[in-house]
C-alpha cells in the first residue's frame, strides 16, 4: 500500500472513531452548540442507552401456565399466543421496554415478564394475570356511528383551555362510558371457538385462517353472519382489533375461513392470537422480584467503574510491554468502543449487568488479538525482516489464530443466546457484538496506525516498537 493510501486509510479510521464516539456521547457537543447559540448546525441525535431491569430498577415476574387442558402438540403455539397477548397488555400499561418470554421448566410452561421502571407493580400484576379475552363484534349502524363520532369530537373540543387536572378527570369520566363507534359486541366470544388453523388455498396457495366453533358457537356464528352479509365482522383480543374480515354469506356448520392479502407471517400471527383467546390458558404468579432504582443505579455505577479500571489496566499493560505498538492498540480501542457503543444504542441492545460483563470481556479479547499480532511481528523482526515486511507477515500469520479463537467463542455465544434465559442472552449478544468489533479493530484499525510509519526513520528504532 502506498504512503498516500496509508494516510487516506488512517484518515477514514480517525473519522469513523470521532463520528461513532460523537453518536455515542452527543450531549457535550449539543450543549456546546446551544451555549454558543449556533442554530444553523444540526444537533446530534440524543438517544439514551436501553437499560435492563437490574440497572434501571423494576419488577421481574414469573407465571406458571395451566396447559393441562391443551393438547401437547398445541401447547407451544398457545404459549406463543399467550406471550403476544401479555406483551400487548404490558405495552398498553405503558412499559415500552418490557421483555416477555416463554420458558419450559420440566413438564410445566412458564411465562417470564420483565417490567423496567414500573412503580405500580400491583396494577401490572392484575392486568397481566387475566386470561386473554377474545370476542367478535358486528358493525354499528351508520346513524349511531356518526352520533358517537360527533360526541367524541365535541368532547375533545371541550378540553381546550382546561387545567391539566380537570382534563385528566374529564378523560377518566369519558373512558368509563366510552363506546366503540364502529363495532358492537355480540354473544360470540372465545369460549365458543375450538381452534384456529393456518391453511392454504388449493388454487392460489394464498394463506388462509380456518375457524372451528363448538355446537353453541356454530349456531351463534350462523345467525351473526346471516344478518351481516357484506359487512365487517371484527375480532378483538383484550379490546384490541386483530382482524376485521368481510362476511360474504351466512356460514353454517361451525366452520369458516378468513381470506385476504396477508402474508404467511401475518396469517400465523392471527392464528396464534385467535388460539390465545380460544384456548383457556390461566396463569398463576409464582415469583416476583422487585429491584429498586437506587440498587440498579449502584449496580450501573459499579459496572462502569469496573470497566474503566479494567480498560486502564489493559492500556498500561500494552504500553509497558509493547511500547509504541501498545499505544496504537490503545488507540484502536477508542474505535472499538465507539462502534460498539453505537451498536448498543441504535440496534438497540438492552444492557444488563450480564451484558456489560460480556462487553468488558470482549475488550480483553480485542487486546488479545493485538498481542498475537505483535508477537508475530516481533518474531519476523528477529529474523531480520524490514519493518513493512514484518507488519505484512505479522498480521497475515496471526490472522488464522485470531479467526479460529474468536469464531469458537462466537459459536458458544450463539448457542448461549439460543438456549439461555434473558440475562444469559444479554451476555451472549454483547459478547458477540464485541467479538465482531474487536476483530475489525485489531486487523484493520491497528494496522492503519502502524502502516503510517512505514518508510519513516522511526521504523528502525526496534526498541521503540517491541
Amino acid at each position: 500500500m502506498t504512503k498516500s493510501a496509508n494516510k487516506t486509510y488512517l484518515t477514514i479510521v480517525i473519522c469513523l472513531t470521532v463520528f461513532t464516539l460523537l453518536l455515542a456521547f452527543p450531549q457535550p457537543v449539543n450543549n456546546f452548540l446551544s451555549y454558543l447559540n449556533i442554530q444553523f448546525v444540526p444537533r446530534l441525535p440524543e438517544r439514551p442507552f436501553k437499560l435492563g431491569l437490574d440497572l434501571q430498577g423494576g419488577s421481574h415476574l414469573v407465571y406458571e401456565a395451566d396447559v393441562s387442558k391443551i393438547d401437547a402438540q398445541e401447547r407451544k403455539e398457545s404459549m406463543q399466543g399467550l406471550r403476544d397477548v401479555i406483551e400487548r397488555r404490558v405495552n398498553m400499561f405503558g412499559v415500552t421496554e418490557a421483555v416477555v418470554s416463554t420458558q419450559e421448566s420440566g413438564k410445566s410452561e412458564r411465562l417470564a415478564v420483565e417490567l423496567p421502571g414500573v412503580k405500580d407493580v400491583n396494577k401490572a400484576i392484575e392486568m397481566i394475570g387475566k386470561t386473554p379475552y377474545l370476542e367478535f363484534k358486528e358493525e354499528r349502524p351508520e346513524a349511531e356511528r356518526d352520533i358517537l363520532l360527533q360526541q367524541q369530537t365535541d368532547f375533545e373540543n371541550s378540553l381546550s383551555g382546561l387545567a391539566t387536572s380537570t382534563v385528566q378527570e374529564r378523560i377518566e369520566q369519558f373512558q368509563a362510558t366510552y363506546q366503540d363507534p364502529y363495532f358492537v359486541p355480540t354473544q360470540l366470544t372465545g369460549q365458543y371457538l375450538q381452534k384456529a388453523v393456518l391453511s392454504f388455498n388449493q388454487s392460489t396457495m394464498a394463506p388462509e385462517v380456518l375457524l372451528e366453533f363448538n355446537d353453541d358457537g356454530a349456531a351463534i356464528f350462523k345467525e351473526l353472519t346471516g344478518k351481516n352479509v357484506g359487512k365487517r365482522l371484527a375480532i378483538y383480543i383484550d379490546n384490541v382489533l386483530i382482524s376485521s374480515p368481510v362476511v360474504r354469506e351466512a356460514i353454517g356448520g361451525g366452520k369458516a375461513q378468513i381470506t385476504g392479502t396477508f402474508s404467511i407471517l401475518e396469517a400465523k400471527d392471527l392464528v396464534r392470537n385467535l388460539n390465545a383467546g380460544a384456548l383457556p390458558v390461566p396463569i398463576k404468579l409464582i415469583s416476583q422480584t422487585t429491584i429498586g432504582p437506587t440498587l440498579g443505579l449502584n449496580s450501573l455505577r459499579q459496572s462502569l467503574l469496573a470497566g474503566f479500571f479494567g480498560l486502564l489496566g489493559i492500556c498500561l499493560f500494552m504500553l509497558v510491554f509493547y511500547r509504541f505498538s501498545g499505544l496504537f492498540a490503545c488507540l484502536s480501542l477508542f474505535t472499538y468502543a465507539g462502534i460498539l457503543l453505537c451498536l448498543f444504542k441504535f440496534l438497540p441492545v438492552t444492557l444488563t449487568l450480564a451484558g456489560i460483563g460480556g462487553a468488558i470481556l470482549s475488550v480483553g479479547m480485542a487486546v488479545d488479538a493485538n498481542i498475537l499480532i505483535f508477537e508475530r511481528i516481533k518474531e519476523e523482526r528477529e529474523k531480520g525482516e524490514n519493518f513493512q515486511r514484518s507488519l505484512e507477515l505479522g498480521f497475515s500469520r496471526a490472522w488464522p489464530s485470531i479467526r479460529d479463537s474468536n469464531l469458537t467463542t462466537l459459536l458458544i455465544a450463539v448457542i448461549m443466546f439460543g438456549f439461555g434465559s434473558s440475562f444469559v442472552k444479554g451476555f451472549a449478544l454483547t459478547l458477540s457484538l464485541g467479538i465482531l468489533t474487536s476483530m475489525f479493530s485489531a486487523m484493520f484499525v491497528t494496522k492503519a496506525w502502524m502502516n503510517i510509519f512505514v518508510g519513516t526513520k522511526l521504523e528502525n528504532l526496534k526498541r521503540f516498537w517491541l
